[in-house]
């Protein structure tokens, strides 16, 4: 299909993928942190992602607007159901989207960088045939 011929839903999805991707990375890395760390904070997101303490801050509160996240000012942020189910999918996609790019030969390095654009534009469809070539080539 040329970029001539792409529809107005295929315009909608990919705004759409853009929107969720912010979440879903700051719940995977909340998630991550209270694994290492048994707590998570403003301050070990914005070092993990090289942002100011303000720009989290503002997402933490879009995530707690949006279900994700429970938090109390200065206090601890913790997953909520919610945000524990979108942590999970996206560390799956995540996974999926690697273990194919090392499956089909790309370097360990360049597949952890690709695979964190990738896993959140992949539509289920191509997630699971993704799956599925990877245990074939495995």
């Amino acid at each position: 299909m040329t970029a001539k011929r792409r529809t107005a839903n295929q315009y909608r999805r990919t705004r759409r993928d853009h929107s969720t991707e912010t979440a879903e990375d700051y719940v995977e890395a909340i998630d991550d942190t209270i694994a290492e760390k048994d707590r998570c904070r403003i301050v070990d997101l914005a070092e993990r992602f090289g942002v100011s303490h303000v720009t989290v801050t503002k997402i933490i509160k879009r995530l707690q607007r949006d279900g994700f996240v429970e938090t109390e000012p200065y206090g601890p942020i913790e997953l909520s159901d919610r945000g524990k189910r979108l942590a999970d999918a996206s560390r799956q996609r995540h996974e999926t989207v690697y273990r194919f790019l090392l499956a089909i030969g790309v370097s360990e390095r360049t597949a952890a960088v690709d695979s964190e654009g990738i896993e959140h534009h992949v539509s289920a469809e191509t997630l699971e045939k993704l799956r599925i070539v990877t245990e074939q080539l495995s």
